[in-house]
């Protein structure tokens, strides 16, 4: 078998398996050479033996690294070509061992390349390979092969199978680097290997799409959603929608259960609808989308791989039978995410403040900023918490302390937690938890709290909502020493005080009273009686004298000075009633030593307690028993025995913090239930006595005090209040405070800030910081722009249309640089040159002129020019060599090239791009680039290049080839520049300019081609007529344009075009903007001339996008630039020149409309409906039934359809109207229809017409209209009488519609003439007519008024302001319809004037000031003028006083002469000043201060 023909290979084996080194960055080793095309390697090295070695360029090779110089290795070669222009594609380098011996490692790499998709109709690669057989013979004949893909064994080996047999071959045991392995995979064959090939499409790698279809991605750019659908065949349907599976979606599987039949319908984003009917089991493209089918008995089957390239819905058409199910899983991608945003403006410009992020909802697809529902829609889209940081740190600066806060134009108010106080406590000992509520809140204006999102606070830390409690022991009781038995002799009864101490040893209540110690208990003397027992014993005293003794005994010693009192000393009397003393103690605890020192007692505070105490012990001698309880028994009731007065612990402190009172509880209590009772029950003279004690004495912590609320920073669109907060801390025993560090105060600092007046305002003009002037002298003018917007209550401002806001737009225009130009020579033009032929002299006029303020010019006296250099007014010119007298010879003709004058704007990156030299190219960055220079009679060997005056040399990224063009690959800023091909005497310029960041151009320094020093060295080289050659001379226009295309709020509308109709992203196709420069010439003047520039701009930007066939005589269209050679560059007559995927307008210019005129058509239900396209004359036959004139335009905006007939408006009827396309519908036409039709497009720009004649077929019939498609009817038909004719249809007229709008019907009779036994007669006449066609199906729409808005905005008169409201149409479902729906109704009005006493303004004038001189030029003097409110005076924006003409504030004064010359005199009030600073040396402060200066 021979080789076949044109795949003449190179066979090189060098190891036998294949490995993968990742050593090299994106570069890999593999142990086997490649299969290479011959054309591949350099000639030379095809006829050198194994053995010979040919020295390579040293710039092909790179620098050793590093690791090679530790080893034996030769630095790397350069990258070979890609096997493959498209589809992915293998490169190689190679290095040579420097040793005798082998080297380590390998000595090839290979690296993937050129992994651009190939065009759709290139075919597959391996199928190509195989193609490549059919010419050779095998077995005897040749066959149409096949390929045989996914083969198991050996799946880069070239298997063929013949086409129309069951014969498979392997025509080649290695198929071409770059084939793919499998045809589901990115894996790579390369010298006959599988290699591993990444969706990064690098070798090696193992980076995968994940089901999102991101490489490498984690899975969440898209989300799972899966389920079921039933049909409903009881509800009477013929078919119903499954699911929407929307754009972009990826592994989609629906499998259908039962007799119902599936089917597809398809809509693009940009609107475009489909249909796909699913017949049979096979492979279906729609949308660029590949659907696989199978139908099966039971069941029919639905995998899409995706991603989708449309919005697909499945739906289901119902059959007889059973319901059937429909069960559907696939990835929707995620088309919403949340995007942060930048820090929004510092909330103080100074002192300390803060700045908030916030999140906006983004539309991956449009990069456009949607309304957060679409975020909302995708649970797996979770808003980012914002962020707060501070801003502004600096103090204010001293001179006025004044903090400025900055009004909520663009966040909102700054949120925080609100937390509600602590529930109790769960335990009231022995640790318990006490739990509140914590939520986001905000204020409002008035300072009223409402719950908001808790997101909003996030950027804080939540306070806790639970928190551990009482965590200290309960209280106990605890028991004091018993009394002494109440008896001498036999049994008595004995005391003790039980008192309930907490864990602090104090006093206090809380102990459960069931397991109280009882206080009471019986007792024994030793000593027996020998007198009857009764039956209660006597008591030795009242129980709460030992009561009152414990609890006073509580004092403890603390470092505040305090009463200590000791214990009680014995009684008196061992008998009867005495008197016990103890010491009571001024003391204070030193803490440093802890110990206790006396002091004073003027240095304790409080009431020093008692030292004696009556005492009792035992009776004496001779006390009678029953006397005593006789009288106590007069004295006490029988309720005595059961209650008595008892302590209770303390009442709370009357102080939190710095010393308090406190006073002993006493209550009554039932000795032997131990309940407390009524205090009636108890003795009222048994009441012990009142103890009062002194309580927490510790100083009061530190504490936040708050001052009142300062004015709101805005009237309206929320603004700012603040306050002062400081932490103060309240001197011991005294009401006096002082103010501490802010650290000291434990509790949360409160709001220094809150909202205030978070209204809408109302719309108004916002003008912009004045630009730059445009002359610094000669009268210039300087712009702003203003613009209207609305200050909304939640912080935003919206920018609103110019009529939103009531008065007229502040003035964006004034004038500045108001001076007289200093004097300067201004050239004129050159003289001829003094000789005719060789070299001479011209010379240059100048004179002296200069530019006043009005910009004009004046021309003055040469001295007043002397300051400036006078510019040289000689140079030498050179002309043609004189001819010298000897006998001619033959000369041989000049070389020439062949330039070519155009401006290129590159509008989208391509891959490549080719120029001829003589214009001049704006273009992006990374592009490359080929320049040509196309010569005659001259080799292009030796064309040589300059880049701005100097010789070009060759870069690593720049070339210059050996046939004279140059070749710039991935083009940067530094490659911008002037090239220059000269070919002998010949040159031509190449202007080469860069688009950089933000479509500015990127404008180097030294904008001059040449200096002057450049012109001397490089003057041979160079004639005359390149001195006037300017490569920015273009410059300004192409920025407009560029600036025009960044304003567009759809600028990406050409490049979205392109794409639609066929021009595929991945080709990365350049798109080119292509003018000629004698046309940007012409608009360069019309720019410089300052007339409708803007107007003028977009007009052009337009006709740079538009169609020639939609344009008369535009010149400026979009180009793709291919890669072409030079012989086929455009030398056409005709500048049209446009893309044919490209002929929609860009949006965002004013056009003027333009009627887009196309050949007549016909393309209706019947032979006897025509629709025919306006411009084209119209002749038709009688028996038509129906006519529509289409009439379509583009502009913008928008144009509005208009028709009139024979030069007069058009009268609507039933027979005559518009169609919703305003396209002109004629029913039944008939003699009275015919005429001259004008269809008229308008808008703001501009109007156009176009006109269709019209005529009805008779005795006008002509020749000439036998030609057209609405041809003559046949005269036999014409000339017929009854019964003669041969049958045709005849139709009643239309009759009224059903509805007057929403859509009806229209009925006619249709009948057949001419035949008697039925209408099939009338089939030779065509179809038969419908007899209902749908009408009046414009919505029913009308224009909805909403109540009048406020009386607000821009004062226009004495009390008159304006009111504002919207005018919308809607329809009868309460939907939002187009304006042109309601077109035909009059419109109400969106504003009127209203009164309103906000506008009871006029201008409040103050006196003049002292005049600043006494006598001369320069005095003047001021005044206030304010815009004030007539009834309180109080000022407000001067704008509000605009409708009447404000008061001059500034006047000249004192204008006279100051004496006679010579006389020393001051003239001005400022001397006494001039003289005190030392001012008077200055001869502009001397001349006005003589007399004050003289003595100096």
């Amino acid at each position: 078998m021979r080789a076949p023909t044109g795949l003449v290979c190179l066979w090189a084996l060098m190891l036998l398996q294949a490995q993968v080194d990742g050593s090299d960055g994106d570069a890999v080793f593999i142990r086997e050479f490649t299969l290479s095309r011959r054309d591949d390697f350099p000639a030379e090295n095809l006829h050198n033996g194994p053995g010979s070695h040919k020295h390579e360029d040293a710039s092909s090779r790179t620098a050793r690294s590093e690791e090679d110089r530790d080893t034996l290795w030769d630095a790397w070669g350069s990258w070979s070509e890609c096997s493959r222009t498209c589809g992915g594609g293998a490169s190689y380098s190679l290095r040579r061992c420097l040793s005798s011996k082998s080297c380590e490692g390998q000595n090839i790499k290979y690296r993937t390349c050129s992994n651009l998709d190939c065009p759709p109709d290139s075919g597959d690669f391996r199928a190509q390979q195989c193609s490549a057989h059919a010419d050779v013979h095998y077995q005897g004949q040749y066959y149409e092969w096949l390929p045989v893909d996914n083969d198991p064994e050996n799946p880069c080996a070239l298997k063929c199978k013949a086409k129309g047999t069951g014969l498979v071959v392997e025509l080649a045991p290695k198929v071409l680097d770059g084939t793919r392995c499998y045809t589901e995979s990115l894996d790579m064959c390369i010298s006959g290997a599988c290699q591993i090939v990444g969706c990064d499409l690098q070798l090696g790698s193992t980076a995968k799409e994940d089901n999102c279809g991101i490489c490498n991605g984690d899975g969440t750019s898209c989300r799972l959603v899966r389920g079921h659908f039933k049909t409903q065949h009881s509800t009477g349907k013929t078919e119903d929608t499954v699911i929407v599976i929307p754009y972009g979606s990826r592994h989609v599987r629906l499998i259908l259960k039962g007799l119902d039949h599936l089917f597809l319908e398809t809509k693009t984003l940009q609107g475009m609808k489909g249909e796909l009917s699913l017949d049979a089991s096979q492979q279906y493209h729609l949308e660029n989308t590949t659907v696989e089918y199978q139908k099966l008995p039971d069941k029919e089957v639905l995998r899409i791989t995706g991603p989708l390239g449309a919005d697909f819905s499945v739906k289901v058409q119902y059959s007889s039978g059973a319901d059937s199910v429909v069960q559907f899983i696939f990835y929707q991608p995620i088309i919403h995410r949340w995007k942060e945003t930048d820090f929004y403006p510092c909330s103080v410009t100074c002192g300390g403040g803060y700045q908030l992020t916030s999140a906006e909802c983004f539309d991956l697809r449009t990069y456009r900023v949607v309304v957060d529902q679409y975020c909302h829609y995708y649970p797996e889209n979770i808003k980012p918490k914002p962020k707060l940081q501070e801003c502004n740190m600096d103090p204010c600066p001293a001179s006025d302390g004044y903090k400025q806060i900055m009004p909520y134009d663009l966040y909102h108010p700054l949120p925080r937690w609100e937390s509600s106080p602590w529930t109790a406590c769960s335990t009231s000992c022995d640790g318990g938890v006490q739990s509140r509520s914590v939520s986001c809140v905000e204020e409002d204006m008035q300072g009223t709290i409402t719950p908001t999102e808790e997101w909003k606070c996030l950027y804080a830390p939540k306070t806790p909502i639970l928190q551990p409690c009482n965590n200290f022991d309960c209280p106990t009781w605890l028991a004091q020493e018993w009394s002494q038995c109440t008896v001498t002799c036999g049994q008595g009864l004995r005391y003790r005080v039980v008192l309930c101490v907490d864990h602090r040893g104090l006093h206090a209540g809380g102990c459960n009273p069931t397991s109280k110690p009882h206080i009471k208990e019986d007792c024994l003397a030793a000593v027996p009686c020998y007198k009857p027992m009764e039956k209660l014993p006597v008591e030795a005293k009242p129980p709460w004298f030992r009561q009152a003794q414990e609890l006073e005994a509580e004092t403890t010693i603390s470092e505040e000075p305090t009463f200590i009192p000791g214990p009680w000393g014995s009684c008196s009397r061992s008998c009867g009633a005495g008197t016990q003393w103890r010491t009571v103690k001024c003391q204070v605890l030193l803490p440093f030593s802890q110990t206790v020192a006396d002091l004073p007692d003027d240095e304790c505070e409080g009431p020093r307690p008692l030292e004696s105490q009556p005492c009792y012990q035992t009776p004496c001698p001779g006390w009678k028993p029953g006397e005593e309880r006789e009288r106590d028994r007069a004295r006490t009731p029988e309720k005595e025995v059961l209650h008595d007065w008892e302590y209770e612990g303390f009442t709370e402190c009357s102080e939190t913090c710095g010393g308090g009172m406190q006073e002993a509880v006493v209550i009554c209590l039932n000795k032997q239930t131990q309940e407390v009772s009524d205090e009636g029950l108890c003795e009222r003279t048994r009441r012990p006595p009142e103890l009062v004690q002194a309580c927490n004495i510790e100083p009061c912590p530190p504490r936040w005090d708050t001052g009142p609320w300062s004015s709101c920073s805005a009237i309206c669109g929320v603004g700012l209040r603040t306050r002062a907060v400081k932490c103060i801390l309240r001197l011991h025993h005294s009401n006096n405070t002082q103010m501490v560090q802010d650290e000291e105060c434990n509790l949360p600092k409160p709001s220094l800030v809150q909202a205030c007046n978070r209204f809408d305002c109302p719309p108004s003009w916002y003008p912009r910081e004045w630009g730059q002037c445009s002359r610094s002298c000669g009268g210039g003018t300087k712009k702003r722009e203003v613009l209207c917007k609305q200050r909304m209550a939640d912080g935003s401002v919206l920018e609103l249309p110019d009529t939103f806001c009531p008065t007229s737009s502040p003035p964006t225009l004034q004038p500045c640089g108001q001076t007289d130009c200093p004097p300067q020579w201004v050239p004129t033009d050159w003289s001829e040159c003094s000789a005719t032929c060789g070299e001479g002299t011209q010379r240059l006029l100048v004179v002296c002129q200069r530019l006043n303020k009005n910009g004009q010019y004046e021309t003055l006296m040469p001295d007043a020019c002397d300051s400036s250099p006078r510019p040289g007014t000689v140079r030498v010119c050179l002309l043609l060599p004189c001819k010298s007298f000897v006998k001619p010879v033959a000369v041989n003709p000049e070389p020439t090239i062949l330039a070519q004058k155009k401006v290129y704007i590159q509008w989208r990156k391509g891959r490549k791009l080719h120029f001829v030299v003589g214009g001049y190219a704006y273009l992006l960055p990374w592009t490359s680039v080929v320049i040509r220079c196309p010569t005659r009679r001259f080799r292009k060997g030796h064309i040589r290049w300059l880049k701005d005056g100097k010789a070009l040399v060759s870069l690593p990224h720049l070339t210059i080839s050996h046939l004279g063009y140059i070749k710039i690959q991935q083009l940067r800023a530094s490659d911008a520049g002037v090239y220059t091909c000269v070919a002998g005497q010949a040159q031509e310029n190449f202007v080469l300019r860069f688009i950089g960041s933000k479509r500015k151009l990127a404008v180097p320094e030294g904008d001059l081609w040449l200096s002057e020093s450049d012109k001397k060295v490089h003057g041979a080289s160079f004639s005359t007529t390149q001195l006037h050659f300017t490569p920015d001379q273009y410059d300004m226009v192409v920025q407009r344009i560029l600036d025009m295309k960044d304003l567009s709020p759809s600028s990406k509308e050409l490049l979205e075009s392109s794409e639609k109709n066929g021009s595929n992203v991945e080709d990365e196709t350049a798109i080119i903007l292509v003018a000629d420069m004698e046309t940007l010439d012409e608009v360069s003047r019309n720019l410089s001339g300052g007339q409708q520039k803007e107007n003028f701009l977009a007009q052009l930007l337009g006709e740079l996008t538009q169609n020639h066939e939609e344009a008369n005589e535009s010149t400026f269209h979009v180009q793709e630039i291919m890669e072409v050679s030079t012989q086929s560059v455009v030398t056409q007559k005709t500048d049209l020149r446009t893309a044919p995927h490209s002929t929609k307008p860009l949006d965002g210019a004013f056009r003027s409309p333009v009627i887009i005129q196309k050949d007549q058509w016909s393309n209706s239900a019947s032979p006897l409906e025509f629709m025919v396209n306006v411009g084209n004359q119209v002749m038709l036959p009688r028996q038509v039934i129906r006519l529509v004139f289409k009439c379509q335009s583009s502009g913008k905006p928008e144009p509005v359809i208009t028709w009139t007939k024979d030069g007069k408006e058009l009268q609507y009827n039933s027979r005559v109207g518009l169609l919703p396309d305003s396209s002109l519908e004629i029913k039944s036409p008939c003699e009275a229809d015919a005429g001259l039709y004008t269809c008229t497009a308008k808008n703001q720009v501009g109007s156009t017409s176009v006109s269709s004649s019209l005529k009805l077929a008779g005795s006008t019939c002509s020749d000439g209209a036998a030609g057209n498609s609405l041809m003559c009817p046949d005269r036999s038909s014409d000339s017929c009488h009854g019964q003669h004719c041969p049958p045709r249809w005849v139709v009643s007229p239309w009759s009224a519609c059903s509805v007057s709008c929403g859509g009806g019907l229209q009925r006619r009779t249709v009948t057949c003439q001419g035949a008697e036994d039925g209408d099939h007669k009338c089939a030779v006449a065509g179809k038969r007519p419908s007899h209902l066609q749908p009408c009046s199906i414009q919505s029913c729409a009308e224009w909805m008024t909403p109540s009048w808005g406020p009386c607000q905005g821009h004062c226009i008169g004495h009390r008159l302001a304006t009111q504002h409201r919207f005018v919308f149409c809607q329809d009868r479902n309460s939907t939002r319809a187009s304006h042109r729906m309601c077109s035909a109704l009059s419109k109400p009005s969106s504003r009127r004037n209203c009164t309103t006493d906000a506008c009871a303004l006029h201008w409040l004038i103050g006196p003049w000031t002292q005049c600043t001189a006494t006598c001369g030029r320069h005095g003047f003097q001021s005044r206030h003028v304010t815009c004030a409110h007539r009834h309180n005076r109080k000022p407000i924006r001067e704008i509000h006083c605009s409708w009447r003409p404000r008061p001059t504030s500034w006047r000249r004064c004192n204008i006279r002469s100051c004496g006679k010359v010579g006389d020393c005199t001051d003239s001005t009030r400022y001397c006494e000043k001039v003289r005190q600073l030392d001012l008077c040396p200055l001869p502009q402060f001397k001349s006005r201060c003589c007399l004050s200066c003289r003595d100096t």
